[in-house]
């Protein structure tokens, strides 16, 4: 993360790749044996599981796929896939590319902090979610030491921000240490409530 005396300006008109792919999150009704497959296959171990989700690495990344049980779940067009997630090196280029595709009319559906990262979600044209994050902590022992913690366990979802206040913070130099820490739920609010989409234009050519 840029210090924060010596951030660089938003790079709100050229576009702004992501850093890296880092997970496919994938709806399944079959939990015991997906997971057993890809531990197969990929050689991946099990970073986390509950009745509702498993992550899965081979390396030091907190999760390359995330197994969604789907049983309890309607489907929302995207078939299988969950979501796609990249990785960019740090908050000026998320926002960066955030303001630049607002531009062009492309918005997310969620913004949110889920305490590993920080996560634009946005759906494609075929309904498929894409998630656009930056990783809220330094190194990966301290990102999956969260989803052990008590945290965690009293809201696996995260909570909703905005991005301007983002931008706000970023720009005025507010230290990266205090932009990361995921705020407490609404009064009244349930991690649930954190999932809900809000309605942006359809892209269109």
């Amino acid at each position: 993360m840029a210090d924060s005396r010596s951030r660089p300006p938003l790079p709100l008109s050229s576009c702004v790749s992501p850093a890296s792919f880092v997970h496919v999150v994938i709806r399944t009704t079959q939990m015991d044996l997906m997971t057993e497959w890809y531990r197969t296959v990929l050689g991946t171990h099990v970073v986390f599981r509950n009745d509702i989700v498993c992550f899965l690495t081979y390396d030091g990344e907190h999760h390359r796929i995330a197994l969604l049980n789907s049983s309890h779940q309607p489907a929302d067009g995207g078939g299988n896939i969950d979501h796609i997630a990249y990785a960019y090196n740090d908050l000026g280029d998320l926002l960066g590319n955030y303001y630049r595709l607002k531009r062009l009319g492309i918005e997310p559906v969620r913004t949110i902090n889920h305490g590993p990262t920080i996560s634009f979600y946005y759906r494609d044209p075929e309904n498929v979610m894409i998630e656009l994050q930056v990783d809220n902590f330094a190194t990966h022992e301290e990102s999956n030491a969260f989803f052990h913690s008590e945290a965690f366990a009293q809201n696996p979802i995260g909570v909703l921000v905005e991005p301007d206040a983002l931008r706000a913070a970023w720009e005025g130099g507010v230290s990266w240490e205090e932009i990361r820490q995921r705020p407490p739920l609404p009064m009244g609010a349930q991690p649930r409530d954190m999932q809900k989409e809000r309605a942006v234009p359809r892209f269109a050519l």
